[in-house]
């Protein structure tokens, strides 16, 4: 030790030796060895403050990226570094050389100092790397918001996208998975259906979020093109997301819905409000298929275009249907599985768990109420059209409004 260095110069030679042995910042160790230094004179603990300082450092550590081991050994050096120089230290302190049989006492006084300090630090270290998780899932939830409500400008979102790795002029597909029971971020979904189509795919535009009960899957359009080299078809992709949100949510059924390929901001907006559509027309449609495809149901989309005029249409065909034994649902419910199975009254029998007789019965039962021959070429059209318009329009369960 230099005799003409004063304490704190020695001190401050200790802190810059251990830092640039670390190639961390010599502040991080700011206050530790003075502190150090007085507790070996005086026996006492770390005060409220210096243990305050330290968890303040260890925050600080966390922001500029230093890790907490790397932290913990950058302390544990300037602790080694300082022991040597303890002694002379204390001597010049305490105006008295330090007696041997004090060294065990004294040593005993500088490790609980540096445990306590040691415990500060990882204090402030972890609280500091929930902060900043914490920062960046709040920015994330709102980018995610703000991506699939279309509120702010396009630039902005744009902007927002790089830090995730996203690239929103490119063409994207937006699929939405939902099962009986709402899923929320708390459910902690999000990490493990990412990982199960990153596992799948090389993950470009990836994005999986959950959002109004229901869990968000974003891709690029280039790892859905289904050639091979890493891509996924739409298909298999909607396959993988509703089965890892079943499994996850140990839920039996599920189903996801498919939007249309599209470019940009407004293009990921439309292709996520499509999947969206395709989840409720399916739902009212009675769909047996667990994956439904927006361009499948672009039809369904043009017949409620104008939902006043298709509620006309099926008051008008199918209302006197009201009057019969039972109402109208079991008879609407027939003609649907007899259109669907193509005029097979014993296909619709069996769907139905019905006896061919009966179905024959309710089909004559329409005819007689209606006016419409379901067997009648002639009239399959209307009756076809006001059948799927009442599935959709939830009728007859749902009173329908026509100007």
């Amino acid at each position: 030790m230099d005799a003409a260095a004063t304490p704190e110069e020695a001190l401050a030679r200790i802190a810059r030796a251990a830092a640039g042995e670390h190639g961390a910042p010599a502040g991080l160790l700011d206050g530790y060895l003075p502190a150090v230094l007085a507790v070996a004179g005086t026996g006492r603990r770390l005060s409220g403050a210096e243990e305050e300082s330290c968890r303040r450092l260890g925050g600080e550590a966390a922001r500029a990226g230093v890790s907490l081991p790397a932290l913990v050994d950058l302390y544990m050096t300037a602790s080694r570094r300082l022991w040597p120089e303890l002694p002379d230290l204390l001597a010049r302190v305490r105006l008295r050389p330090v007696r041997p049989a004090e060294l065990v006492g004294i040593g005993e006084f500088v490790w609980r100092a540096a445990d306590t300090a040691l415990a500060a630090l990882a204090t402030g270290h972890l609280d500091a790397q929930h902060e900043v998780v914490r920062r960046e899932e709040a920015y994330r939830r709102e980018f995610v918001d703000d991506l699939f409500s279309g509120r702010p400008d396009v630039g902005s979102l744009v902007e927002r996208a790089e830090p995730f790795g996203l690239s929103l002029t490119a063409t994207h597909v937006v699929t939405v998975a939902g099962t009986d029971r709402p899923i929320d971020s708390g459910m902690h979904l999000a990490g493990a259906v990412e990982a199960a189509v990153r596992a799948r795919t090389d993950g470009r535009g990836l994005l999986v979020a959950a959002r109004d009960g229901r869990l968000i899957c974003m891709l690029s359009s280039s790892a859905t093109d289904g050639s091979g080299g890493g891509g996924i078809g739409p298909q298999e992709l909607a396959e993988v997301v509703g089965r890892a949100v079943a499994r996850l949510t140990h839920r039996s059924s599920w189903r996801v819905g498919v939007g249309r390929p599209h470019a940009g901001p407004r293009g990921v907006l439309r292709s996520y409000r499509e999947a969206l559509d395709a989840l409720d027309l399916a739902a009212r449609l009675e769909l047996p298929e667990p994956v439904v495809h927006a361009r499948d149901l672009l039809v369904y989309r043009v017949l409620l275009r104008d939902e006043t005029a298709m509620a006309d249409l099926v008051q008008t065909v199918l209302g006197p249907l009201v009057d019969a034994r039972g109402g109208a649902e079991p008879l609407v419910r027939t003609l649907a599985a007899y259109f669907a199975t193509g005029g097979n009254t014993a296909a619709t029998a069996r769907a139905l768990h019905l006896s061919v007789r009966a179905v024959s019965y309710r089909i004559e039962r329409v005819h007689t109420l209606t006016g419409h021959d379901a067997t009648d070429p002639a009239d399959h059209l209307p009756l076809l059209v006001a059948v799927t318009g009442a599935r959709m329009l939830g009728w007859p369960r749902r009173r329908l409004v026509v100007d």
